[in-house]
């Protein structure tokens, strides 16, 4: 006996997608699905270097430029720019261009920084991501740059528009944000050498050594090398994220006369001493 499927008057068949039809489909959405993430992946490589120079800008708050960007956000140069912030008039520029390269992994990000004028090997940094912070560790490194870079910043610096080099070395440099808190460990050593100032007659007033060591309390150390007039000395702590530190400043019998006007602005007079207070 044959049965018959009954059907009702004004019913429509039902047809599904047959398995030819689906997979006659899947090719284009591979495609589509191959043509984006091309695009994503074309954006990423390509991405030009003035993306970096936009973040930089935004994350230091204007006095961080990288001016003239060129090459890409992975490898490319510009020139390094200091500037006192919005609204300020003050900017200092490196003498040759700094070049960069940055080399993400599944660790984290290694950036290679580079500069003709300052440093004699490039300079690696290694950004690690960890629980609620972040790692930052510097190879160990000597470099020489330019005081006057640092009238860029605005004030105090340009009003003392310090003339002279700074050799700076760090050595075993870690730092480790964590829960909101930076911890240092290693040392960052700052020789300001011959150091002179539009504020004295006196050039150049001497060099210095500014010496940052880590630890539970992270330590600041300045003091002064050999030769010079204008003496300088004190001792600093990190506490609580904030710099506090006290030291003085003074000069020769023979020279006070010649740094009066700049013992008055970097410190509280007292005699012929001027007291530094920080924090």
């Amino acid at each position: 006996m044959k049965l018959h499927t009954p059907r009702f008057p004004g019913a429509k068949a039902s047809r599904l997608p047959t398995r030819s039809a689906a997979v006659a489909r899947a090719p284009w959405a591979w495609a589509l699905g191959g043509v984006l993430l091309g695009g994503l992946l074309a954006v990423l490589v390509f991405a030009p270097a003035h993306w970096l120079a936009a973040a930089l800008r935004a994350a230091s708050g204007g006095q961080v430029l990288l001016e003239d960007a060129r090459g890409t956000l992975w490898t490319g140069s510009a020139q390094l720019t200091l500037t006192g912030g919005a609204g300020s008039v003050d900017a200092a520029t490196l003498p040759s261009r700094l070049s960069w390269a940055l080399r993400p992994g599944l660790g984290g990000l290694t950036v290679r920084l580079q500069t003709s004028c300052c440093l004699a090997q490039p300079w690696s940094l290694r950004l690690e991501p960890q629980w609620r912070g972040a790692q930052l560790t510097a190879s160990d490194s000597t470099s020489n740059w330019p005081a006057q870079l640092l009238t860029g910043l605005g004030t105090p610096f340009n009003t003392i528009a310090p003339q002279g080099q700074l050799a700076l070395g760090t050595q075993g440099l870690t730092l480790t944000w964590a829960a909101g808190r930076l911890q240092m460990a290693g040392r960052i050593q700052l020789d300001a050498q011959a150091l002179s100032s539009r504020l004295s007659t006196l050039q150049p007033m001497g060099s210095y050594q500014f010496v940052v060591s880590g630890g539970a309390t992270p330590e600041l150390l300045l003091s002064t090398l050999g030769g010079s007039a204008l003496q300088l000395s004190g001792r600093g702590q990190w506490v609580g994220g904030r710099l506090r530190f006290s030291g003085e400043a003074s000069s020769t019998p023979e020279h006070q006369a010649a740094l009066s006007n700049l013992l008055n602005i970097i410190g509280r007079r007292d005699g012929v001493r001027s007291v530094i207070t920080l924090g």
